[in-house]
């Protein structure tokens, strides 16, 4: 069976494979696009893509005046909402902003246990 260089798994030792910056971009760009959902759902993805960007920029703006952690969640959620923007980057940025989101939970987590000891009643 013939050895082909073309694939770096089918090399024989002596050969070594040479991965370019420009390569792992090209082999990066078609992974994303492979991975990309169909177009009705890539569609609904962006329709509510947009108006999230919307609020975390107008919360954002909020937790930056705010001080303390608040001002990092802030820039978080400024960072977050331009991501979302950003096709490349928005599957990150989504993680990211729901970091953010358990973040902030977690420092409300006394009031979140206070209305929910108040629902329960």
């Amino acid at each position: 069976m013939k050895q082909t260089r073309d694939h770096p798994m089918n090399q024989t030792r002596n050969e070594t494979a040479v991965i370019t910056p420009t390569a792992r971009v090209t082999a990066a760009r078609l992974a994303i696009r492979a991975a990309r959902p169909r177009r009705r759902t890539n569609l609904l993805l962006w329709a509510a893509q947009i108006p999230l960007a919307a609020v975390f920029v107008l919360f954002g703006r909020e937790h930056l005046t705010a001080g303390g952690i608040l001002t990092v969640a802030g820039a978080a959620e400024l960072a977050g909402a331009i991501g979302l923007l950003t096709p490349w980057l928005a599957g990150l940025a989504a993680a990211g902003l729901a970091a953010v989101i358990v973040l902030l939970a977690y420092a409300r987590r006394q009031q979140i246990k206070a209305l929910w000891a108040a629902i329960r009643r």
